[in-house]
């Protein structure tokens, strides 16, 4: 691991969180399967410098996630990138309305999400 930055992933789909647990292997990783976990994890008082999160999963979905960060002082700084399959213009401005900093589609291009986590982590 080269740096010290932790990323929470959420995403119901074991193959995403392969791709984006390789993809970030330099970064220190926590990974929920559904929003009631991540919600868990950020609790737990780990600190979480970046969330990449999925908008359609079980219990609690990626929006409702959101929603509960930003409203939390304690976490509403963290930033959020939705990765979703959701492409339509209504979900993409309800990501920015709830106070995502990026709205990635899916399928996701990995070259793209490393450049644009290292851009909001300040790394290289």
């Amino acid at each position: 691991m080269i740096s010290d930055k932790t990323v929470l992933i959420v995403d119901d789909a074991s193959e995403n969180i392969a791709i984006l647990g390789e993809l970030l292997s330099d970064y220190n990783l926590k990974v929920a399967t559904n929003g009631t976990r991540a919600l868990k994890i950020v609790h737990s008082g780990v600190a979480i410098n970046l969330i990449l999160l999925d908008v359609m999963m079980p219990e609690m979905d990626g929006f409702e996630v959101a929603r509960q960060l930003k409203t939390n002082p304690l976490f509403a700084s963290i930033p959020i990138i939705f990765l979703t399959a959701l492409s339509d213009v209504h979900n993409f401005i309800h990501g920015f309305e709830l106070g995502a900093e990026e709205y990635i589609t899916k399928p996701f291009d990995s070259d793209a999400v490393l450049r644009l986590v290292q851009n909001k982590l300040n790394v290289e």
